[in-house]
């Protein structure tokens, strides 16, 4: 399987995990894209991330970039395609039969439940990040100080995101 269909094959199943969105599917996207097909290394997969999460718009974009990384522009509109196409034409059909059935109590258990299972893949693809991020003492400490602002304060994460980023151009990251 050349590239593209390396691309399309993975970014599909995955849209049809995403449960919650992209992040609960990074430690997934991180193994694939740095282990398996060894299209990235740690820094150039946390490099991206960081990348799609400081840019506006969805924070999908990562999938893109991934895709621009492998193949250039064919495979950024591939793998964005890929992702987008399966779960939104499976949404649609599940939303037909979920708002049929809005008045079960079941349905309310069944939401709770993936709500916890949505903040667990989250805080995985979190723990994914950190470690492909921290390689060294700085980066750590970063990392702690970024997390503690973001539960301790209502201080915008992307105060910490900047000072990390003038931490690191200063070369001391």
């Amino acid at each position: 399987m050349g590239a593209y269909g390396q691309l399309i094959a993975h970014f599909a199943v995955l849209s049809l995990l995403a449960v919650g969105g992209v992040p609960t599917v990074i430690p997934e996207m991180h193994r694939h894209a740095v282990d398996v097909a060894g299209w990235l290394s740690d820094t150039e997969f946390t490099n991206l991330f960081a990348i799609a999460q400081g840019a506006p718009g969805p924070n999908m974009t990562i999938v893109t970039l991934i895709g621009w990384h492998v193949t250039g522009l064919g495979g950024a509109l591939v793998a964005t395609a890929a992702f987008c196409v399966p779960c939104c034409v499976l949404t649609y059909f599940v939303f037909q039969l979920w708002n049929r059935w809005r008045d079960r109590p079941w349905r309310v258990a069944v939401q709770a439940g993936l709500s916890a299972v949505t903040i667990g893949i989250v805080a995985a693809g979190a723990l994914v990040i950190a470690i492909a991020a921290d390689t060294n003492l700085a980066r750590f400490a970063i990392t702690l100080a970024t997390a503690a602002l973001a539960w301790w304060t209502r201080l915008n994460p992307l105060w910490a995101l900047g000072a990390a980023g003038v931490i690191g151009a200063l070369g001391f990251a």
